[in-house]
């Protein structure tokens, strides 16, 4: 069981980044004013980081219990730290640029975000990829 479960986390992990990636992004910027969208992004963000790093932790764990495979385990807590460090450290200060109209600091921050969010997305598919079906 325990292959099958750290299989489907990353699974759903790259489902929900590619359904925020091509249909919530694109909609929410587009459907709501952008005072909205800004309140939207700021309430959304901070859980969707968490969540993502909670579900990657438990894949990270259930990895071990199902394999003993260190070197998965390794890149599933790294994609973890990352989620984390997005939450607490890196969303408040792109929150923070943008209260303070610090508009290069807010794009650099920002990008930086979306850089390791595609980073993270391409690490799942590599990781369900090289690891194959769950024995």
């Amino acid at each position: 069981m325990w292959p099958y479960l750290t299989q489907l986390l990353i699974a759903a992990n790259v489902g929900i980044m590619v359904f925020f990636t091509v249909a919530v992004a694109p909609t929410i910027f587009t459907a709501l004013p952008p005072e909205w969208s800004a309140a939207y992004v700021r309430k959304f963000f901070p859980k969707y980081f968490f969540f993502l790093g909670l579900t990657t932790a438990t894949a990270a764990g259930t990895a071990v219990a199902g394999r003993g495979d260190l070197a998965g385990q390794a890149v599933l807590i790294g994609c973890a730290v990352v989620f984390f460090f997005s939450c607490f450290w890196l969303t408040p200060r792109i929150n923070r640029a943008r209260d303070d109209q610090q508009t290069a600091t807010f794009k650099w921050l920002h990008w930086a975000s979306v850089g390791l969010n595609m980073a993270q997305l391409l690490v799942f598919i590599a990781w369900l990829v090289s690891y194959g079906p769950a024995r």
